[in-house]
């Protein structure tokens, strides 16, 4: 009869090497900083519902938001994007916005505290 050690070390081992410890996707987070005055162009709104997305109070899709953004844009100029999320508005779903807005160059993304 086998140790109670062996048989330990052996579903170690086993969950050890079936096991994968990848990160799928990651999404950074900037600490806020130090003000610099007052932003060149008004901020645009977007507001994350469970069911809906809403660009400064128009409904509009999650793959037409970089189109959506690049009409607001004035110039070359930095766009300020506030994302504020309705309590009922999954992990996921807040995910995928800010990937979609990492792919749109030239944004500030600032994510408001639900209360």
């Amino acid at each position: 009869m086998t140790s109670l050690i062996d048989v330990i070390f052996l579903l170690l081992l086993f969950f050890m090497l079936s096991s994968t410890f990848t990160r799928f996707a990651e999404v950074e987070f900037a600490s806020a900083g130090s003000g610099n005055g007052v932003p060149p162009e008004r901020p645009v709104f977007l507001s994350l519902g469970p069911d809906a997305l809403r660009l400064n109070g128009s409904d509009t899709a999650l793959d037409n938001l970089s189109d959506a953004l690049a009409t607001l844009r004035d110039g070359n100029q930095p766009l300020g994007v506030l994302v504020s999320a309705s309590a009922d508005v999954t992990a996921q779903r807040l995910t995928d916005l800010l990937v979609a807005l990492r792919r749109v160059p030239g944004l500030s993304v600032t994510v408001l505290e639900a209360s």
